[in-house]
């Protein structure tokens, strides 16, 4: 009987959902809005180029992974993490090249920003504006900010599909080159730069501006070593309108929650404690800074990544001009040495760890804790002034204008009380070859652990042989992995490869 029951049951049923009409089974979730529902008002813009901001707290970019990428492969940082595939990532042993946290996550949420910048940049122009300028800087944001992640997708895979439109699950982009990759940045960031505003006020600051994407732009055009339009793009930061703007502060207020967005910062990403919560889309999800948790010294935080100790002594090469040790270090590592240096501990106590250790200083909240969690407030500097005023140096040096760049080197030297770079090294003379590896030196002095270094060795040319490499082995062991050709860039994620057929793995992998 329950089952006839049943069985005339399931039938009704089937012929009531048939005999219904249509709309009423097409019904729209009062919970979510759909495409066509959303983009319609100037308030759904600005909420649609913030949800491109956003992308700053996922885990694949700049809340954690990114530092893996950037930092600790390079010969700046390495890893001793008891999680052995984790370190493997930072010493070039890839093996399974589906890796969610050396790999896959950060390919993903590259994307997923991507995809938001078209967003915006498909639906906001048919969208009416009061004012035509405000709609012109969203869509400005939006080429910026996709700008900047191809900027990244070419320094870590190089061959990164190009998708400038809003894709299907179906579709499968067509393979692209470095050089294509690089005419993206370039043309996003060109017309980025021309929309943007100099600077914003009140509760806009933070948001990319003029100067940001020209100083990004910069970074480009000198990464392909296209010397003279990268100073084209520097002028305006150093010479040119937007000069008034920057300059150096004192240099410690450039890693701390206080006097954040200063003359210095010409981009920094907006990190807040307010939400202490997982990370996520949802509108209390965290906003914080996962780096400082795993680089911190043992039994202070995950201590996943360190520093290398030969940048302890890199910094005691040269004294400052009253004869002491460079105070930026002070603000970069925690050493043995500090404390005896100069009066600091290592979050409130002595040095309690082993050896010649040295972990990473900037970012982290020793000044005002004794341990790390996962909701750091300190925004990230990713693009401070010295270090356009050193990559302007280094662009003049290699148009033959190394008498010209000594200036742009010695701002940065003399903020940190060193005296002027000739004086120091007179050797140098007008030697391009020699500026170019002082200049080295005093990139690593000013911005080391800022998440420049890979580009810079790469730049630089010391991956291109196995000559070069094994001087960075040096310094640090893991480059004895390194394979010439193969290890300049990150294997495409497997899953991507084997899912388009578009799509060929990079050389060597």
């Amino acid at each position: 009987m329950k089952k006839i029951i049943s069985k005339i049951f399931v039938l009704c049923t089937l012929v009531l959902m048939f005999s219904c009409k249509k709309e009423l089974l097409n019904q729209d979730s009062p919970n979510t809005l759909t495409v066509d529902q959303f983009w319609k008002t100037e308030l759904d813009a600005k909420k649609g180029i913030n949800a491109a901001y956003a992308m700053f707290y996922q885990n694949g970019g700049w809340n954690r992974w990114i530092y893996f990428r950037l930092d600790l492969t390079s010969d700046e940082g390495w890893s001793n993490s008891p999680w052995t595939e984790l370190g493997d990532w930072t010493r070039f042993q890839y093996v399974n090249y589906n890796f969610w946290e050396g790999n896959v996550n950060t390919y993903r949420d590259t994307y997923k920003a991507i995809f938001r910048c078209n967003q915006v940049l498909t639906f906001v122009p048919e969208i009416p504006f009061g004012d035509e300028k405000a709609k012109s800087e969203i869509l400005a944001q939006a080429k910026f900010l996709r700008g900047f992640y191809y900027f990244y997708a070419a320094i870590l895979w190089e061959n990164f599909p190009i998708v400038t439109t809003i894709q299907k699950p179906t579709d499968s982009p067509q393979q692209s080159s470095l050089a294509e990759v690089w005419a993206q940045v370039e043309k996003d960031l060109t017309e980025a730069s021309a929309d943007l505003p100099e600077q914003w006020t009140g509760d806009e600051i933070g948001r990319a501006t003029k100067g940001a994407a020209q100083a990004l732009l910069g970074k480009a055009l000198l990464q392909q070593h296209k010397w003279s339009d990268a100073k084209a793009a520097f002028d305006y930061l150093v010479t040119g309108a937007g000069k008034n703007y920057y300059d150096l502060v004192d240099y410690k207020d450039n890693f701390r929650a206080e006097n954040e967005n200063n003359k210095e910062s010409v981009f920094e990403i907006q990190f807040s404690d307010a939400n202490k919560t997982g990370e996520g889309d949802g509108p209390s999800s965290n906003m914080g800074s996962n780096r400082a948790q795993f680089f911190a010294p043992r039994s202070i935080g995950w201590s996943d990544g360190q520093a290398r100790f030969w940048l302890v002594n890199e910094f005691k090469k040269e004294k400052t001009i009253d004869n002491k040790v460079d105070p930026r270090l002070r603000y970069t590592l925690f050493y043995p040495g500090l404390e005896a240096d100069f009066g600091d501990k290592i979050y409130g106590r002595s040095w309690e760890w082993g050896g010649d250790e040295a972990w990473f200083k900037k970012y982290s909240r020793d000044y005002m804790r004794s341990n790390e969690d996962y909701f750091n407030q300190v925004n990230n500097r990713v693009i401070r002034f010295a270090d356009v005023l050193l990559m302007y140096a280094e662009a003049l040096n290699e148009l033959g204008q190394t008498a010209d760049a000594y200036q742009y080197v010695n701002r940065v030297r003399t903020r940190a009380n060193m005296v002027g770079l000739a004086t120091a090294y007179p050797a140098i003379g007008n030697n391009k070859d020699m500026f170019r590896e002082r200049l080295k030196a005093e990139r690593s002095l000013e911005l080391c652990g800022e998440s420049v270094r890979w580009a810079d060795l790469k730049r630089w040319g010391d991956l291109d042989t196995k000559e070069n490499v094994d001087k960075v082995a040096l310094r640090d062991p893991d480059f004895k992995n390194f394979v010439v050709g193969k290890h300049i860039r990150l294997p495409l994620p497997q899953v991507e490869v084997d899912n388009n057929t578009n799509l060929s793995q990079n050389p060597k992998y």
